[in-house]
């Protein structure tokens, strides 16, 4: 049955909200958690769940996406019908980009064809979570679903972001609202409203035929949420699959963030940081996988002075040495060199940042190779770097990928 399923995974997305983050990197292809880049979680989910045929729809500063896909995803053996193919937006249909998760996977609707699959598993690139999809593609088979809908629930203050879904006793999706004003709650629990994923599975007939009836309609966004779901349940057997609450190999963490914003891209990585992390990046049968550069161990040597390196409840990745220093509660990424009696705390820093001498960092997120001189402090002094960096409504402090201080001297 996983053999008869084509997935798609929706990676064109700009990220505004992640800038600077962004300004370089397409959303998927951001950094996140020490090794990883964020499209590594959905793939490792296909991976695991046994689908060995994926296409990677991009579009927006894809380069680097692409180079990762080709350099830590080249697995599969295309002797064998199997592929994670990256797609550059191609205007098939008409001469604009994609105007909507929707418009993006009818504009390349030939492949679906082609593919003779009977299930399309669609996918978002730019989520952190651990899902069994072959779970979930039961779910659809044993409803006889034309569309299955991944749903988890929400707390009700945070309803207006999502797709709100609304539920019969038999799993059927009787109401589907794209960020409602108001909200139907769960009926078995007030403080709790039930969000689709954006996750789904269609019967590829039944895709092609709606995506066709969408193209022509001129008053549609062309999005799977706004135009094409709410239309289907009131035709076809639209079904919700419960994420975390059916069988599979992944433990019941139900952890899904979707790290649109800065501030939530960096609490899901401090979440990483907590005693029990709700997301267990450490069972052995779902290992999340990603490319890695060859480098040496992580390191924390005296410095200079004869001061000890410290690190107190962080991560660290190959290569990274501290040099009596101090790091606390931070997460390092590979080659990352921090000098003497610096002090780096609740930070996330980017391959190949040096840091220097007497060095204080607190709150920041230091994107890749940027070196920060003797006696900076950020983090401290929020007006100041208001004036040079990007700052967070939580006070988070984001250095873009190759700031040069010297550069930007007064």
């Amino acid at each position: 049955m996983i053999d008869n399923i084509l997935t798609i995974i929706l990676a064109g997305g700009e990220g505004s909200r992640l800038q600077p983050l962004t300004k370089l990197r397409a959303k998927p292809s951001v950094p996140f958690g020490g090794k990883y880049r964020i499209i590594d979680f959905t793939l490792s989910n296909c991976l695991h769940s046994g689908l060995r045929r994926i296409l990677v729809l991009t579009q927006y500063k894809s380069h680097s996406l692409q180079k990762h896909l080709r350099d830590g995803w080249s697995i599969f053996n295309p002797e064998l019908g199997e592929y994670i193919t990256p797609v550059p937006a191609q205007m098939r249909h008409g001469n604009k980009w994609y105007q909507g998760t929707a418009d993006a996977i009818y504009q390349n609707n030939y492949l679906l064809e082609r593919s003779n699959a009977e299930w399309t598993l669609i996918l978002s690139g730019d989520h952190i979570y651990r899902m069994d999809y072959a779970s979930m593609l039961e779910t659809h088979t044993s409803l006889n679903a034309d569309v299955t809908v991944a749903c988890m629930k929400i707390p009700v203050e945070d309803a207006n972001q999502f797709g709100i879904v609304t539920t019969n006793q038999h799993q059927k999706i009787i109401d589907f609202q794209e960020k409602p004003e108001t909200v139907i709650t769960c009926s078995d629990d007030p403080e709790h409203a039930l969000a689709s994923m954006g996750i789904y599975i269609f019967s590829t007939k039944v895709l092609l035929e709606e995506l066709e009836k969408d193209s022509l309609d001129t008053t549609s966004s062309h999005d799977f949420g706004n135009d094409i779901l709410p239309k289907l349940i009131n035709t076809h057997r639209v079904h919700a699959h419960y994420f975390g609450e059916s069988k599979g190999r992944v433990s019941p963490d139900k952890y899904w963030r979707d790290v649109g914003t800065l501030e939530s891209f960096y609490q899901a990585n401090m979440d990483l940081l907590e005693a029990m992390p709700a997301l267990d990046l450490y069972q052995d049968d779902w290992s999340i996988r990603s490319y890695q550069t060859q480098t040496p161990p992580a390191r924390a040597v005296p410095g200079e002075s004869g001061t000890e390196g410290v690190f107190i409840n962080s991560i660290l990745s190959g290569g990274t040495i501290i040099s009596g220093s101090n790091v606390d509660h931070s997460i390092l990424f590979q080659n990352v060199y921090i000098k003497d009696n610096s002090i780096v705390e609740n930070s996330v820093l980017f391959d190949n940042v040096k840091v220097g001498k007497f060095v204080k960092l607190n709150k920041c997120i230091i994107d890749k190779n940027v070196v920060i001189p003797d006696g900076e402090m950020i983090g401290y002094d929020l007006e100041k770097d208001r004036q040079r960096f990007t700052v967070t409504k939580n006070n988070i402090v984001v250095v873009p990928k190759n700031y040069s201080f010297e550069d930007n001297r007064e």
